[in-house]
């Protein structure tokens, strides 16, 4: 079984039709819409791969959070969360050429702190998505679950997230705490993967690394070889929201189902192109 440990959260999208007027107003449409990096993988792994997933995280005590939960559950997800605080917010401003820019709240999701050994129960491999990785507690928490998880065999991926936040933290830090997992995969978008390095990745000694370029062939490191795998061309998208996430949904599902890093990424590729039509095209 695949599982996601992470955030569950609303996202509240902002779809610009124009480009932002500094101290004005710009024409916009505002959806709200369950988010968060780990519920999406759990998400599309379920609704494009139709295979058995599992939510892990905090969510909170309120009736936005018991929405969402509910939401996720009837996609087929095995929701395995506490109910603790208040329920966290990402607005999302989408421009009009795709790109998204977000401010997160976590809120209760960055405040899990203590883990049931039974969440990873069945689980072959766990992803962590790097935002649970740098928030306290949940840090510690995502730590004792990565080795239950490993301790049982499962493998562990890690996703790097945001370029901005491990700058923050610190890449030399980031670097030994994603190492200390012993990841089988890990994930970076381009602007992670420079933030990180070449000798940062290595650093990390994930067997598999995957760099996503979004519309742009993603790179394949795995050992001594580098290999280029074009996305799928989709045109023009309005929101590139999920993609990564459904990227590594599509990746290491297939990884689970004996595909080689190469066919996995195709695999990653065109999850994420379902995902991104679904969500509409210019």
């Amino acid at each position: 079984m695949l599982a996601a440990v992470g955030d569950l959260v609303e996202d509240v999208v902002v779809h610009q039709h124009t480009a932002v007027n500094p101290g004005s107003d710009t024409p916009s449409t505002v959806v709200r819409r369950r988010g968060g990096s780990a519920a999406n993988v759990c998400a599309a792994a379920a609704s494009v791969d139709g295979r058995p997933v599992r939510f892990i995280g905090q969510i909170g005590d309120d009736p936005v959070g018991e929405a969402l939960t509910e939401s996720l559950a009837a996609m087929g997800v095995d929701v395995a969360v506490r109910r603790r605080g208040r329920t966290g917010t990402i607005v999302v401003l989408v421009d009009p050429s795709g790109e998204r820019t977000m401010f997160p709240d976590p809120a209760a999701s960055a405040e899990l702190s203590d883990p049931d050994r039974t969440w990873v129960d069945g689980v072959t491999m766990l992803h962590v998505p790097a935002y649970s990785l740098l928030r306290d507690p949940m840090s510690a928490a995502v730590g004792r679950l990565a080795g239950w998880a490993a301790g049982g065999g499962a493998r562990i991926s890690v996703d790097a997230s945001s370029a901005g936040l491990i700058e923050a933290f610190g890449t030399a830090r980031f670097v030994a705490m994603v190492g200390a997992l012993r990841p089988a995969v890990l994930l970076a978008n381009e602007l992670e993967a420079e933030v990180l390095g070449a000798g940062g990745l290595a650093a990390i000694g994930a067997a598999l690394t995957v760099i996503k370029r979004g519309a742009a062939p993603a790179t394949v490191l795995d050992g001594r070889r580098r290999v280029e795998v074009p996305a799928v061309d989709l045109g023009p998208v309005i929101d590139s929201t999920a993609a990564g996430d459904s990227f590594a949904a599509g990746l290491l599902g297939a990884l689970l189902d004996g595909a080689g890093p190469v066919e996995a990424t195709v695999h990653g590729h065109q999850v994420a192109a379902a995902v991104l039509a679904g969500r509409g095209r210019r």
